[in-house]
């Protein structure tokens, strides 16, 4: 079981890295802040308190595609409709 455990935290991670490739403040700043983030965690051994953790890094991941999608969208508007028409 904590090898599957295991196999997720290590995706969860690459997955945030990838996500955080276009973060607002830079891709550094959120490297930074997701070393140490799982290295606060990096003793926890209770399986539950684990799959809280993945489920809260999940989170993450869908908050970060929110926010690129607005983004996306704003920059979109922006093309498409004159100031004026708002």
């Amino acid at each position: 079981m904590a090898n599957s455990l295991r196999r997720e935290v290590l995706n969860l991670y690459k997955n945030l890295l990838y996500f955080g490739r276009e973060y607002p403040k830079g891709a550094d700043y959120f490297r930074s802040r997701l070393k140490a983030a799982f290295l606060k965690n990096k003793d926890v051994k209770d399986p539950e308190k684990i799959k809280q953790l993945i489920a809260r890094g999940e989170f993450v991941i869908k908050e970060l595609e929110a926010l690129y999608f607005l983004r996306k969208y704003r920059a979109m508007k922006q093309r498409y409709y004159s100031d004026d028409n708002q």
